[in-house]
């Protein structure tokens, strides 16, 4: 079975979103697809509990970062004329 012109270029369907849906309304495999809507961001999260949540943001307040040392200049003569 060989693909209609229209629809042989894929790259010409880019140009042309009627012939992409009239492809898609043509198609028998896409027919054949069960559908199924998944939507597994919809849930809410459960809720942490304030106290943890302040422990937790304590902890991280707590670290103490300590600054990457200077780069060592070996020589400061380097690009001067």
């Amino acid at each position: 079975m060989q693909p209609t012109p229209e629809v042989a270029n894929p790259f010409a369907l880019m140009t042309a979103p009627e012939m992409v849906f009239a492809a898609i309304e043509r198609s028998d495999r896409l027919a054949r697809l069960k559908s199924t809507i998944c939507r597994p961001l919809d849930n809410p999260r459960p809720a942490k509990p304030a106290v943890e949540a302040g422990a937790f943001d304590a902890a991280i307040e707590a670290v103490e970062i300590e600054p990457e040392p200077e780069p060592e200049v070996l020589d400061s003569s380097f690009g001067t004329p």
